[in-house]
């Protein structure tokens, strides 16, 4: 389906700000501001991905500056009291970094930053180095794709593979990324394979039917439509 972007090499940045393992955190925050992101990967020498460093683990160096020094001494344990005493990037991040292949699917990379709570993932390569991020804004890319686009490859490649031409008898209409499928099918137990591979489209929301069965040869009983 060559109009769908099904993997995290369609939709990823190329152009990355990284910063090493010996950054400074004042080189962190100046990075971050230059580049308008909210976390960096840190890389080492050969640009292998050994963590990410966010605002999250720069905030309690600021959170900890008034805090009481024997409510200090008694977190000492706790993570954020580390993080609040380092001052580069190795010590701050988060390691090992979440990270992703870019020839994942979206729905994989998807699932990764639900399950690990992450608001991106640095692309790399089978050796680890670094190849792109990929970021919630990039994966709801998809969801741009016009309703026509979204109908050419429904009829095309879901409609003309389940049902020999002509297929006059099913129509295909997209609203606001929901599919509607209206008209006669041979067989309404198909209805929830088509379902399921309309939703399987990127970039479709929703899908919906309003279609009946094939026209009897005998006389019956008028026949009813099929909704879902």
């Amino acid at each position: 389906m060559p109009n769908t972007p099904h993997i995290v090499g369609d939709v990823m940045t190329k152009t990355v700000a990284a910063v090493n393992r010996e950054a400074g955190f004042k080189e962190i925050v100046e990075t971050m501001e230059r580049w308008t992101v909210s976390a960096l990967p840190v890389l080492a020498g050969d640009r292998r991905v050994v963590g990410v460093v966010s605002e999250a683990d720069l905030l309690p160096k600021e959170e900890f500056r008034e805090s009481d020094p024997e409510r200090l001494e008694q977190l000492r344990q706790v993570d954020d009291v580390r993080r609040a005493e380092a001052v580069t990037a190795g010590e701050l991040m988060t390691s090992p970094a979440h990270t992703v292949r870019a020839d994942a699917t979206l729905s994989q990379a998807a699932r990764v930053m639900a399950r690990e709570s992450v608001k991106r993932l640095p692309v790399v390569d089978g050796h680890g180095l670094l190849r792109g991020i990929v970021s919630r804004a990039d994966l709801l890319k998809v969801f741009l794709r016009s309703d026509e686009d979204l109908a050419e490859e429904v009829r095309r490649d879901i409609v003309g593979a389940l049902f020999a031409p002509p297929t006059r008898d099913l129509q295909v209409t997209v609203a606001d990324g929901v599919v509607t499928l209206s008209g006669r099918v041979r067989d309404t137990a198909l209805i929830p394979v088509i379902a399921r591979l309309v939703r399987s489209v990127e970039g479709v929301v929703d899908v919906e039917f309003d279609v009946t069965g094939p026209m009897s040869v005998s006389p019956g009983p008028p026949e009813m439509g099929w909704h879902a």
